[in-house]
């Protein structure tokens, strides 16, 4: 069926995140913000996505309006791996890990959702696979200030029934704290390309013997996967990838043999499609893949049909803030550090279209003529 129209639009979440709230690259983050993509088909059908963006929503959903959604319209939605090759092409000039690519994977997200509803059988199912059970969480803390926070949060999400623990802290002191609070359940340090390699090198030896579950991003620039191979003699487990671009990006790290733990981010490398490779060549090269998924709409349910039809013992990322509603209950919310996975169509949830309108930011902008 062919693309009638798409459409873009914000949800603009209240949240509460357990301390002060943080600037996020010059902004004040006190909203969980959502660029939500609609796609329609001549058969009445409508797919949902979700682009990457935080504070560049702005600038995806533009890169959306002006050029990624004018070259789908007309297109054949159930035609993924086609669209997929044209449109990436099309606009890699313009970037191969950037707006572009994060638009168009809210795009693609969306063309999954049609998929799995014309077919009436939900993503999971169409990547091979069973029914799935429960999924296991990890409470993805924010950035705190102190290390009363560090304790009270992580405290609290021992207490929420998380196993398993990520901060994002850049000191040991903050890693001793959470380890003394956190009882039997893991920890793991997100810095967030904080150091250099020869800071990040003096880092990972002053924790080689903390026992943390996995050291992330400890190296500025992201893409110096040798500065992040040389880390791997303290015996920390290395995870990385939400910052790369795409298969041969993930390629690269595991050449360098660089990570132990692969993050794909399904909002930000294009979609499900390159996810699902990306799962495979991760595989094929005995590096564990625990996807990077701080996000609260159909991206986050994307992941949750990757990793239970994919993934063995899949851990999902979930941020540590508390919403003050979201279009996608109860999907989006763990209980007792476990997550279930919608057995509906597609991705097995439509937004409540109240709460859409209540927590809307800006208009909707809709494509409906091709070039």
């Amino acid at each position: 069926m062919k693309i009638t129209a798409i459409e873009t639009s914000v949800v603009a979440l209240p949240f509460t995140m357990g301390g002060p709230y943080q600037s996020f690259a010059g902004q004040l983050w006190d909203r969980m913000e959502i660029l939500l993509v609609r796609v329609e088909t001549e058969d009445g059908l409508v797919g949902w996505g979700e682009a990457f963006g935080h504070a560049a929503i702005a600038t995806t959903k533009a890169a959306i309006d002006s050029i990624i959604a004018p070259l789908m319209i007309g297109r054949d939605a159930g035609d993924i791996n086609a669209i997929n090759r044209a449109i990436l092409h099309s606009t890699h000039l313009l970037g191969r890990n950037g707006s572009f690519v994060y638009g168009y994977a809210g795009i693609e997200i969306a063309l999954w959702d049609l998929l799995g509803k014309r077919t009436g059988q939900p993503i999971w199912r169409l990547l091979g696979g069973s029914t799935p059970g429960l999924l296991d969480a990890y409470a993805s803390l924010l950035n705190y200030t102190t290390p009363a926070l560090v304790a009270r949060n992580t405290a609290d999400a021992v207490a929420a029934g998380y196993r398993a623990i990520k901060l994002h802290q850049t000191s040991r002191a903050d890693v001793l704290t959470a380890m003394d609070v956190a009882g039997d359940a893991k920890v793991m340090l997100d810095v967030n390309c904080a150091w250099l390699p020869p800071k990040a090198q003096e880092m990972a030896e002053s924790m080689e013997m903390d026992g943390l579950a996995w050291l992330e991003e400890p190296v500025w620039p992201p893409e110096d996967v040798h500065g992040l191979a040389s880390l791997r003699r303290y015996g920390i487990p290395l995870s990385a990838g939400e910052n790369v671009a795409g298969l041969f990006g993930f390629k690269t790290l595991i050449e360098a043999g660089a990570i132990d733990i692969a993050q794909p981010s399904v909002t930000k490398l294009g979609g499900i499609s390159e996810m699902v490779r990306i799962i495979h060549l991760c595989q094929a090269n005995a590096v564990a893949v625990a996807p990077h998924s701080p996000y609260f709409g159909p991206g986050f349910l994307a992941t949750l049909h990757v990793a239970a039809a994919l993934i063995e013992q899949p851990l999902i990322e979930v941020l540590w803030v508390e919403m003050e509603a979201n279009p996608f209950d109860p999907w989006v919310r763990p209980q007792n550090g476990k997550l279930a996975v919608p057995n509906g169509p597609g991705l097995g949830c439509d937004p409540d279209p109240v709460l859409l309108a209540r927590y809307a930011k800006g208009p909707t902008t809709r494509t409906e003529t091709a070039r």
